[in-house]
């Protein structure tokens, strides 16, 4: 397989890495994880990434039940600077030099966010994970991931899910859901197609950053998935009467 992005920007759930706990971080989803990324990194691709940090709090979750929005949303920037960290270090026991760049300050354990810094890291071949979501509360992970995609000028932003793509239904409650192979992003605002936060759509669609939907349930996922391989759904501009 050869990749066919240059600069992408992966997201990654955070209840991904929990697999079969129900809390935390599975150190083999971790390594599994980090072993993909590898893969693709060693083949030339420029690898930025975003966590969230749904495994340890959610902070809309919280304020739901009551916590102030605002400190609920900082919990849960914290609990995406420890993944990060988490795979900072599984990314580096594979031999991937990786940086930890946060929205939110946290100076003793990794580096602010610097536009021109996180450039220097990727012409040193490094791996950035952008953490702290945007900094402020009330804003998702997605969001923060389509504005750092932005940032950084990424081809893709690749979003890594539980299932292969975009469906008009939950494909997880009805059996008869469709999948769309492409679908336009005005389409998944319009129809509240639950793929991402609508933020981060419309963010994706005011720069033109085409959004591919693929499922992380496979060791070769992220390399078919920047080679234009296997099984997803492309979200773009391209589309226009899906």
């Amino acid at each position: 397989m050869k990749p066919v992005y240059k600069r992408v920007l992966l997201k990654l759930s955070g209840e991904g890495l929990m697999g079969d706990q129900a809390f935390g971080i599975d150190t083999k989803v971790l390594s599994s994880l980090a072993a993909q990324i590898k893969e693709v990194h060693d083949a030339g691709v420029e690898v930025c990434l975003v966590i969230g940090g749904g495994n340890i709090f959610r902070g809309a979750k919280e304020a739901a039940r009551g916590m102030n929005r605002t400190v609920a949303d900082q919990v849960g920037m914290l609990a995406t600077i420890m993944n990060a960290l988490s795979m900072q270090n599984a990314l580096e026991q594979q031999g991937v030099d990786a940086r930890v760049l946060s929205g939110l300050a946290v100076p003793e354990v990794c580096e602010a966010y610097m536009y021109r810094r996180a450039l220097k890291h990727l012409q040193k071949n490094r791996v950035i994970i952008f953490a702290g979501g945007t900094g402020n509360p009330y804003f998702t992970t997605d969001t923060g991931a389509a504005l750092r995609a932005a940032e950084m000028q990424c081809d893709v932003l690749l979003k890594a899910t539980q299932v292969d793509g975009v469906y008009d239904k939950d494909p997880c409650k009805d059996k008869t859901a469709k999948k769309f192979d492409k679908v336009s992003y005005d389409m998944v605002i319009n129809h509240h197609l639950n793929v991402m936060d609508m933020t981060a759509v419309a963010l994706a669609r005011e720069n033109n950053v085409p959004i591919v939907v693929f499922s992380q349930h496979n060791k070769k996922a992220l390399m078919q998935a920047v080679s234009g391989k296997g099984s997803f759904t492309i979200i773009s501009n391209e589309v226009k009467n899906v």
